[in-house]
């Protein structure tokens, strides 16, 4: 992202909307708990696949054999290499940001998509942590199979499954501005709702 995450929220913003706190998903390459069982997969998929390929190329067999065999060795290259690329890429396109109305995921490396969840109405607010500080805040129940989808790294998946922060480090301090936020947008519907009944 050349953008700031600051920049690129300020602009998402309402008028008298507050920005509390912006930032980035964890950067680079990353290995997650899933990678224990995709990578000894992607090895002997792409391993097989090319295997198979350069043995056709080599025999002299049809031309329909060689090009039936491509597209498995491209989902091989793909699950080995090409899904820790393209996830570095997505979350260095990605800014996420807590105002005093929303949390807010901005995403996409070529073209950006905004994805806004009231403050006042999140009801499933949930932190992960791990060692170094790091973790992962969720908005909204975690589904069955969540870990294999989160991880396996195929464009857009994982964010689509459920809305969540994946952040590096201060995992621990940007939930606590979420729950206050949430405290302050309650309190101030609460005396809204008061204010609009002494009125009648």
């Amino acid at each position: 992202m050349d953008e700031l995450p600051e920049n690129v929220l300020r602009g998402q913003l309402g008028p008298s909307e507050r920005l509390l706190w912006a930032g980035q998903p964890r950067q680079g390459i990353l290995l997650r708990a899933i990678d224990a069982l995709l990578i000894p997969f992607s090895i002997l998929w792409g391993g097989f696949a090319i295997f198979w390929e350069a043995s056709v190329i080599a025999s002299g067999a049809p031309i329909f054999f060689a090009i039936w065999g491509v597209p498995f060795v491209l989902v091989g290259l793909y699950i080995i290499f090409g899904r820790f690329w393209v996830d570095a890429r997505q979350r260095a396109a990605t800014a996420y940001g807590v105002t005093s109305e929303r949390v807010i995921i901005a995403s996409g490396v070529f073209s950006r998509s905004i994805k806004s969840l009231s403050i006042d109405t999140l009801t499933d607010v949930s932190l992960t942590e791990r060692a170094g500080g790091g973790g992962t805040i969720m908005f909204g129940p975690r589904p069955p199979m969540y870990w294999f989808y989160a991880g396996a790294g195929w464009p857009g998946f994982g964010p689509q499954v459920v809305p969540s922060f994946e952040l590096a480090d201060e995992a621990r301090a940007v939930y606590e501005i979420i729950r206050t936020a949430q405290r302050e947008a309650k309190t101030q519907l609460a005396q809204g709702t008061a204010t609009h009944i002494g009125r009648r």
